[in-house]
C-alpha cells in the first residue's frame, strides 16, 4: 500500500474493514467456505480479483474454521500481456499459486467474426479451462471476483434483453455437478472496491484481449446504475435487497407457483394481497455501530456457530 496521511490511511481502515465484514456475511449466508475447503481464487489481474484474494487471506488469519487458498491465473497469450507481473506480486505475499498457460486468444480471434464481442467465447473457454485447473489442484470451491454491482447488472440484462429474471447467484453448481463457484464479493459495492484498490496499489492489469472491448449492453447498465445510486441513495441496496426478498405469488412463472390449481377457499393465505402491505427491512442499510465492528467480530461470520 501506499504511504497516505493519518485522516486518508483511517478511511482506508474502515473500508478494509468494511469489505472484510460483507465477504464475511456472504460466506456465512450461503456457507461458502467450510472446515478443510481448499479454495481456488480466480485471479485476472483486475481490481474485483485482487480485493477478493487479499480480503480471503485476511480473513483466513481469524476464521475459526481453517481452509486453504491457492491462487490461479490463466495467462490466455494475448499479445502484449505482462506475464511477469501477477506470479511477482504472488510470490512477494508468500502464497501459493498457479499460472495456467493456454492460448485462447487465437481460438477467440478464429471463431469470432471481426467486430463482434468476443466475451461469451472468451468467457466460456476461460470456464472449462478453470473447471479443469480446480480439479488439478484439488479445488473444493471455485471463488470468483464478480461483486454486487455485477449481479444487479447481469439480472438487468438477463430481463431487458433475455426475457428472464435470473441473476448471478453467490453460490452456484456448475452443470455436471462436478463444481462449486462462490462469489465471496455478492455483498461488496463497486465503488468500495474500486477504492480500496486504488488504496493498495495493486498492480492492474486491464483485459485487452479485444482492444479492452466491453459489451454494449452490460456498459449501458453499468452507466445506468451509477446514475442511480447518485440521483437515488439507497435505490441499488433496495434492488439487491429484492433479490433476497423474492414473493412468487406475485410473480407470473407457473412453473415457480401453482397458479392454476389455487382456489378462494376461505383460507387465510401468507401469500395472499397483504403480501403487497408487508414493510421491508433493508439488511444494507446498516447501523452506525456497524461501522464500529472489530476485524475478530466480522470474522466470525464465516461460521455462524
Amino acid at each position: 500500500m501506499t504511504h497516505l496521511p493519518p485522516h486518508q490511511q483511517i478511511n482506508i481502515n474502515k473500508l478494509q474493514k468494511r469489505l472484510r465484514r460483507e465477504v464475511g456475511r456472504a460466506i456465512a449466508d450461503f456457507n461458502m467456505i467450510e472446515d478443510g475447503d481448499v479454495i481456488m481464487c480466480c485471479l485476472s489481474g483486475g481490481k474485483d480479483s485482487y480485493t477478493m484474494l487479499d480480503i480471503l487471506l485476511n480473513l483466513q488469519k481469524y476464521a475459526p474454521v481453517g481452509f486453504d487458498l491457492i491462487a490461479v491465473n490463466l495467462d490466455q497469450k494475448q499479445p502484449g500481456f505482462p506475464e511477469h507481473i501477477l506470479p511477482d506480486y504472488l510470490k512477494s505475499l508468500g502464497i501459493n499459486y498457479r499460472v495456467v498457460e493456454e492460448d485462447t486468444y487465437s481460438i477467440v480471434k478464429e471463431k469470432v467474426p471481426e467486430g463482434k464481442t468476443t466475451c461469451a467465447l472468451c468467457s466460456r473457454l476461460r470456464r472449462g479451462i478453470l473447471y479443469r485447473t480446480a480439479k488439478e489442484v484439488g479445488a473444493t470451491k471455485i471463488a470468483l471476483g464478480h461483486h454486487r454491482d455485477d449481479i444487479l447488472e447481469t439480472m438487468l440484462l438477463n430481463m431487458f434483453y433475455g426475457g428472464k429474471l435470473k441473476g448471478m447467484p453467490p453460490k452456484l453448481v456448475s452443470d455436471d455437478g462436478q463444481h462449486m463457484v462462490i462469489r465471496p464479493l455478492a455483498y461488496c459495492r463497486e465503488k468500495d472496491i474500486e477504492k480500496y484498490s486504488s488504496a493498495m496499489n495493486f498492480p492492474i492489469i486491464p483485459c485487452n484481449l479485444c482492444g479492452s472491448q466491453e459489451n454494449l449492453q452490460r456498459k449501458n447498465i453499468k452507466a445506468m446504475l451509477r446514475q442511480w445510486d447518485k440521483q437515488f441513495p439507497g435505490r441499488i441496496e433496495s434492488m439487491f435487497s429484492a433479490l433476497q426478498s423474492v414473493v412468487p405469488s406475485h410473480l407470473a412463472d407457473t412453473n415457480l407457483y401453482p397458479f392454476k390449481h389455487i382456489n378462494a377457499d376461505g383460507t387465510p393465505r401468507e401469500d395472499g394481497d397483504q403480501a403487497f402491505d408487508r414493510p421491508q427491512i433493508n439488511p444494507f442499510h446498516q447501523s452506525k455501530s456497524d461501522s464500529n465492528d472489530t476485524t475478530v467480530e466480522a470474522v466470525k461470520l464465516i461460521h455462524p456457530n
